[in-house]
């Protein structure tokens, strides 16, 4: 299996008939997915979706792809092609299309609802191309047939593309539910005809790769929340993903069997699960939904709240109810079902809910104590069944963290693919097919770019690594004012301390060494103000970190009087 090396050049140009894929986010990190493909000086997108920010990051809203690498040729998209809805595949959408607006959006029926949702509210009415599995469209020089997919949300679609240098099969999210909720199954007889014709290149879903066998049916979930809501004597939580029709079409009935109302909690759920019942992917049985504002009236034992917020996101319906910040409060009794799994990264976020929610006296029922939510993705079973159907020439794993891709690939050797026909990518690497053999040629820059706010891509990493520092050692301000004249720090320097355990008198033993060394410097013939700066900066750093074990911000001014 190829690794990049970390060391990577600029790519040479593409070779005439050849294809060239490069990740700009989800190779390394589970979310921001989005892949460029380029063929005959033509691009298509796959996917451009958000990651959502951990702890090492304060202040940050989302993650985006970078397109500086597409920037400079957004006439020479073809299409985004969205997979399936979820906010790590179609989040970044909004962000691309403001760079150009008339980009084509093509996917789904439900899939299309959510973006065009979503972009509604940053005022961009989309060019868009629904699609079903089982079609064709010629998009320029790219020939796509969408497959269907199950996933955890309805109307998942793979895309195979055909162009003059083979057929790349790109899965999205997927798994092999032979149960599903919906009755829609991932097409494996697309898939051998697909492998019969010949699959040059499969870039295939390694989320679950580590996990062995298969993915447990979204059928066994229901008795599971049928057994906790009835054994619920006061009034139920759910927390879900805001697009995960299929959790909530099985609270909606589990509601329904115990005789409970349910009221959806949160903006992005009321507005994607009214989409999925308006467009028939949801079905609502009469008389169950009621609005949050009119909750209240309903006694505990007979009302359910389908929330947002599995995650731990902060700004999220359950975190502000676990905080006591929430229209909803959290009472003993009650009982709070995390209805997802872990996204890698999340962990402490969603430990510290639970913690707050057990506190307040509630019930808490998540994947580690009930099986009361299944992954999304294909497990190694999975997977290995995939390959053997397919027989793909060259394979490159995607979506997942990088030991989700090894063992992907490891998975792909271990079905018959040649271990040089393994490609291990992670964003940024240039993966060029020619002549029927996918390798690595080089890499492009590509980083993270931060939403912050109003803001885009403005915040740097060195303005989140002050941040954390803000965050974890406090702030010294030192103020001095100096005579240039005579030499002299005219008054003892001023310190102001914030974020500190001490008082802003521990400092007072070092001002004497700050003013001395300010005077030897103006002596030595320093008269520059940020170099005097800097003297000052030195000293209480040096004072700072041996008497008090800190490394705080220090923000020192000089005033020349």
């Amino acid at each position: 299996m190829s690794h990049p090396h970390p060391e990577l050049s600029l790519p040479p140009a593409l070779p005439d008939g050849g294809l060239r894929v490069v990740a700009l986010g989800g190779l390394g990190e589970v979310g921001r997915n989005m892949a460029v493909l380029e063929h005959a000086g033509r691009l298509l997108i796959i996917d451009c979706g958000v990651l959502f920010p951990e702890d090492n990051q304060p202040g940050v809203d989302l993650i985006l792809p970078d397109f500086d690498y597409i920037k400079d040729r957004l006439d020479d998209i073809e299409a985004i092609v969205l997979t399936h809805g979820h906010e790590d595949h179609i989040g970044a959408v909004p962000y691309l299309l403001r760079l150009r607006n008339d980009i084509p959006l093509v996917g789904s029926r439900l899939t299309l609802a959510f973006i065009e949702a979503k972009l509604k509210e940053h005022r961009i009415k989309p060019y868009t191309l629904e699609v079903k599995e089982g079609q064709r469209e010629k998009l320029g020089v790219f020939d796509c047939e969408f497959v269907a997919v199950n996933h955890s949300i309805p109307d998942a679609l793979a895309v195979a593309v055909t162009t003059a240098a083979g057929t790349v099969l790109h899965t999205g999210d997927f798994k092999m539910d032979q149960l599903p909720l919906d009755g829609r199954i991932t097409d494996l007889r697309a898939f051998a005809r697909l492998g019969e014709k010949g699959v040059d290149l499969f870039m295939v879903d390694s989320t679950n790769a580590e996990v062995p066998g298969f993915v447990t049916p979204e059928a066994e979930i229901g008795p599971v929340l049928d057994n906790v809501f009835a054994h619920a004597d006061k009034r139920i939580i759910v927390a879900s993903f805001s697009s995960h029709v299929h959790r909530v079409q099985q609270v909606l009935r589990a509601a329904h069997a115990h005789g409970r109302r349910v009221a959806l909690v949160g903006r992005s759920m009321v507005r994607n699960m009214g989409i999925a019942a308006d467009l028939g992917y949801l079905d609502v049985p009469p008389g169950v939904l009621i609005d949050l504002k009119k909750a209240d009236s309903v006694p505990d034992d007979q009302i359910v709240y389908m929330s947002t917020g599995s995650q731990g996101e902060p700004m999220a319906a359950l975190s502000r109810m676990a905080n006591g910040d929430h229209k909803v409060q959290v009472e003993y009794g009650d009982t709070v079902i995390l209805a997802s799994s872990l996204i890698p990264g999340n962990e402490n976020a969603v430990f510290r809910i639970i913690n707050g929610l057990t506190r307040l006296g509630a019930r808490v029922v998540h994947g580690g104590n009930a099986k009361v939510h299944v992954s999304g993705h294909a497990s190694a079973g999975e997977l290995m069944y995939c390959y053997n159907i397919l027989k793909p020439k060259n394979v490159m794993p995607v979506h997942g963290e990088v030991r989700h891709l090894v063992a992907n690939g490891a998975l792909a050797v271990r079905t018959g693919v040649p271990a040089d026909r393994v490609v291990l990518a992670e964003d940024g690497v240039v993966v060029d097919l020619v002549d029927g053999k996918a390798s690595v040629v080089g890499a492009v820059p590509c980083g993270y770019v931060y939403v912050d706010g109003s803001s885009v891509g403005e915040i740097t990493e060195a303005e989140l690594k002050d941040r954390v520092i803000l965050g974890e050692e406090g702030f010294v301000s030192v103020f001095a004012v100096i005579d240039t004249a005579t030499g002299k720090v005219l008054a003892p320097p001023q310190v102001l301390a914030r974020g500190m355990a001490e008082d802003a008198s521990v400092f007072d033993k070092v001002m004497p060494e700050v003013t001395a060394a300010l005077e030897n410097a103006i002596a030595g013939g320093a008269t520059d103000t940020h170099q005097l700066q800097q003297i000052m900066r030195r000293t209480i750093g040096r004072y700072v970190a041996t008497r008090l074990r800190r490394k705080p911000m220090i923000v020192p001014v000089v005033v020349e009087a």
